[in-house]
């Protein structure tokens, strides 16, 4: 690796032996590097390799303006719980989540805490990323004084979902939850549905809807002409379809994004997993 650009004694911009632009962030990694001159790689903590066109630039004079503290107590617990390996392609992941602390810790040193509104929706809709955020947050909390509220792991949460789509803030992420809820209560009156009845077609369908945002936002929805496939999902379960459509009625009121057909008749696909689950747990 060799020094391009030095930030600070944390952060130095850096191209890798393949040629490739990387940013290096390692206590004192950027004292005494030159230009042009191989860095110690025993001071290399986190190697970040900017992906989908950002500009390496950019992200590496974001990086330089977190704290040295927290910076390396994220980098090293996103690692340690095997978020992010030692390389990451996801260096906004590391950005929002150390910005992030350093908001938190700077309230929790004025004694103010908050309340995460969303915190009921994200250990429903998100268990796995929830799971993840509360080892994180511990990881953190063994760097960090004072430590961070429990409550904390709500909005590590939705960072982490936040990581698997393009955009770089929680907008989107906060609309995406609130979608997903709001379909499920469609389904769920319409249907009459007992959560503890809907586990698993639930979780596959929260699964699958959280895939449509990604297409969606990758403008990669599924056909746009209906498939075979699609045609008969929809002649076999005419009902399921009815609800579909009110579901693709919410995104395209939400989102401004109309859903191609195939999209939707895999919304009823599972709808009417939801439903015959439901049927079965009754029975």
């Amino acid at each position: 690796m060799k020094a391009l650009r030095v930030l600070n004694n944390n952060v130095v911009l850096a191209r890798d032996p393949s040629g490739q632009e990387v940013i290096l962030t390692g206590r004192g990694i950027g004292f005494g590097a030159r230009q042009g001159k191989p860095i110690d790689p025993s001071l290399i903590v986190r190697v970040f390799v900017p992906a989908d066109g950002r500009n390496p630039d950019h992200l590496a004079e974001v990086l330089a303006l977190i704290g040295e503290d927290v910076l390396r107590a994220v980098v090293i617990a996103l690692g340690e719980v095997g978020i992010e390996g030692r390389e990451s392609t996801r260096p906004t992941l590391a950005i929002a989540v150390a910005d992030h602390v350093a908001g938190a810790l700077e309230r929790a040193g004025r004694g103010i805490s908050v309340e995460y509104p969303l915190r009921a929706e994200v250990q429903t809709l998100y268990a796995a990323e929830y799971a993840q955020a509360q080892l994180l947050l511990g990881a953190i909390n063994e760097r960090v004084d004072p430590r961070l509220d429990p409550s904390e792991a709500t909005a590590l949460a939705l960072h982490l979902v936040n990581a698997g789509f393009a955009s770089g803030d929680l907008s989107f992420t906060y609309t995406m939850t609130g979608i997903i809820q709001q379909m499920l209560n469609v389904v769920r009156e319409r249907y009459g549905l007992d959560l503890a009845q809907e586990s698993m077609s639930a979780a596959r369908f929260i699964t699958h809807v959280r895939y449509l945002f990604v297409r969606i936002q990758q403008h990669r929805q599924l056909s746009g002409h209906e498939s075979t496939i699609g045609l008969g999902i929809r002649q076999h379960y005419p009902e399921a379809t009815r609800t579909a459509l009110r579901l693709a009625r919410i995104v395209e009121l939400r989102l401004e994004q109309h859903l191609s057909e195939d999209e939707v008749s895999y919304l009823a696909l599972h709808v009417a997993r939801m439903t015959t689950e439901a049927d079965g747990a009754a029975a």
